[in-house]
């Protein structure tokens, strides 16, 4: 049976692109559901600037993403 058959090296190489970026410099804007989700199933989230990850940080030791500050004051119609 090859990696391929198996999912094991896929499921790795996904995680890996998921996980690269800047993530772990900014705290992003996330429904806090997705958060919950993601806490218990250990999916990733996406952010409002697109930004796909799986959250195990505190976000509040980060500075928020500017281009999710700046997507969500469009909604707030600031």
């Amino acid at each position: 049976m090859s990696d391929l058959d198996s999912g094991t090296t896929l499921e790795q190489e996904r995680l890996e692109r998921i996980d690269q970026g800047d993530h772990e410099r900014y705290s992003h804007y996330v429904k806090k559901n997705k958060i919950v989700d993601s806490a218990v199933m250990g999916d990733p989230v996406i952010a409002l600037c697109g930004k796909a990850w799986v959250p195990n940080r505190d976000p509040g030791n980060f500075p928020v993403c500017p281009k999710c500050k700046e997507i969500y004051e469009t909604f707030k119609g600031d």
